[in-house]
């Protein structure tokens, strides 16, 4: 059983109930056996016909998102995003879905997750990447999806990683590697992709070379202060000389003046 997403609706509301508890407080939730099964090769599995306990709990659960699961499940439908914070829903949706093993509810939220960021023509932000790394296993099509958009927003931004971005890099190496398969999985053209080997690339000052002209920069700066500062000196050696002219001239002038003018008597 399970994935029984075409079978009518009325077919699947059999008399048969089965009781889900969630969270701590074991909120109870009574659900139709037969379509519970179909929509969730999990609960396929948990109540199969040898089965003779119609109750399952889930005490680490959230049961605000399974709330949204149960709407899913008997309405075929999920809330549709206005904005950015709507998505959290979805992302809840998308992890039950993958825990349920409810293929068609992953699929459907998938849809509506790439549909409300290529329409706000946004990418996902660190917060929901690292919230999907945390509860996924590798090989994730949401990782995947994710990944990819992520990629795609940071080639084409053309100033850099931001800060944040390039910290949460550093620490998480498998982000890292997906980025770079996921820009591998675009199957570029070698005409399209920038060739370090070619004449024509730019050159690019490394750090050492950055250095070395700020040393010289401030080297520069240094000798033009003491060739100031030498000028300096030699206008006040000069100043010195002169005035110690002007006193030696004045001696000699004194001394070739009469006793009494010296002495300031007539």
């Amino acid at each position: 059983m399970g994935e029984g997403k075409d079978t009518p609706l009325n077919e699947l509301l059999t008399p048969s109930l089965v009781t889900i508890k969630v969270g701590p407080n074991n909120t109870e939730y009574a659900l139709h056996e037969a379509l519970l099964t179909a929509r969730s090769q999990f609960f396929a599995k948990t109540f199969s016909s040898s089965s003779t306990d119609k109750s399952y709990t889930l005490p680490d659960e959230d049961p605000e998102p399974f709330q949204s699961f149960v709407h899913w499940l008997y309405s075929a439908h999920t809330p549709t995003p206005a904005k950015e914070a709507d998505l959290d829903v979805l992302y809840d949706l998308y992890l039950l879905g993958s825990k349920f093993r409810a293929r068609a509810l992953q699929t459907q939220v998938m849809a509506q997750i790439k549909h409300w960021y290529k329409e706000s023509d946004t990418y996902p932000g660190l917060r929901r990447v690292q919230y999907v790394y945390a509860n996924t296993e590798e090989g994730s099509k949401m990782r995947a999806v994710l990944v990819s958009s992520v990629a795609r927003g940071l080639v084409l931004r053309g100033d850099g990683i931001p800060q944040h971005w390039d910290k949460a890099l550093r620490k998480n190496g498998m982000l890292a590697v997906d980025l770079v398969r996921a820009v591998q999985s675009w199957g570029l053209s070698p005409e399209r992709v920038p060739d370090a080997r070619a004449e024509e690339w730019p050159e690019v000052k490394d750090d050492d070379e950055e250095e070395d002209e700020e040393v010289e920069e401030e080297e520069d700066e240094n000798t033009e202060v003491d060739e100031e500062a030498g000028q300096e000196q030699a206008q006040g050696e000069d100043v010195k000389q002169e005035s110690k002219g002007e006193d030696v001239k004045k001696e000699e002038l004194m001394g070739q003046l009469p006793n009494g003018l010296v002495n300031g008597v007539h």
